[in-house]
């Protein structure tokens, strides 16, 4: 038998019992995550934590829980920008909102938000749409460093130029640095756009939906699961929304092939925003 096949089945035992591990111990469910991304970022943890193997991964953080947090880091995907693919948010200003003025109250769902750049984004379009009062957002992710550093609103200052370049290609109508504050090499988002914000920890791969929101952003976050778990997903996010709320995704993400997709219509079909339209 070819070595390389060998040796490639053993890797993927290992891995799906440390999934098993994480999930029977700890809770955090990664087993329908997709698989290539999985391997790939656990091939990335042996290295720099500093195993001979995946097998020693799982016997090392099934003894040590502060292992965890920073295996975490490499399970989760936490690269992003402010107001990443400007068109999104564009058609968010123009299209969007305009439904989301004739509502008294909303409520704005991040799943999956990371960092919290995307949650940074949303506020500062709300704010200078005049809806930031009337908004409650909810900020979630399954990373509890991720979740810290999204309510601490800093970021490197060399990052900025990008986030600027962005906010205006959104149609930003005011100064992107009208929002931070730069010292120190780190630029320090203002605490009054999180004033209304709820940061959570949740699942979307166990966790319950939440009620009548009026806009979902859950953006490059289903390109990881496989097909069982975005299915899942999608339907959290049906029950989560308002009638005639709104649902946006990534630019690789689609509902096409969703058992939940006749829930949802085309909205702005080029920059994957839906709208709750079925039962």
């Amino acid at each position: 038998m070819d070595a390389a096949l060998v040796a490639g089945s053993i890797e993927d035992i290992e891995i799906q019992l440390l999934l098993e591990a994480l999930y029977q111990h700890y809770h955090y469910d990664f087993r329908h995550y997709a698989r290539a991304s999985i391997k790939r970022r656990l091939m990335q943890a042996r290295v720099q934590l500093g195993y001979d193997s995946i097998s020693e991964i799982q016997a090392a953080v099934l003894r040590d829980a502060n292992l965890l947090p920073r295996l975490l880091d490499f399970l989760t995907v936490q690269v992003s920008e402010m107001f990443r693919d400007p068109s999104y948010f564009r058609a968010l200003r123009e299209k969007v909102i305009p439904h989301l003025r004739t509502y008294p109250s909303l409520k704005v769902w991040v799943a999956g938000c990371s960092n919290g750049e995307e949650l940074y984004s949303l506020a500062i379009l709300l704010h200078e749409e005049g809806l930031a009062r009337k908004t409650l957002f909810y900020a979630t992710d399954i990373n509890p460093s991720a979740l810290k550093t999204a309510q601490a609103g800093v970021y490197s200052l060399d990052r900025i130029r990008l986030f600027t370049e962005n906010h205006q290609q959104s149609g930003g109508r005011s100064s992107l640095s009208d929002y931070y504050t730069a010292n120190y090499g780190r630029a320090v988002f203002d605490k009054s756009l999180c004033s209304q914000v709820v940061f959570s920890d949740h699942s979307l791969v166990t966790d319950a939906a939440f009620g009548e929101m009026h806009l979902i952003s859950c953006r490059n976050v289903l390109i990881y699961f496989d097909r069982e778990l975005q299915d899942r997903a999608v339907g959290l996010f049906r029950d989560s929304l308002a009638r005639r709320g709104f649902l946006g995704l990534g630019s690789k993400e689609s509902l096409r092939f969703s058992s939940h997709a006749t829930a949802f219509g085309d909205f702005v079909r080029e920059e994957k925003i839906y709208q709750r339209t079925g039962p």
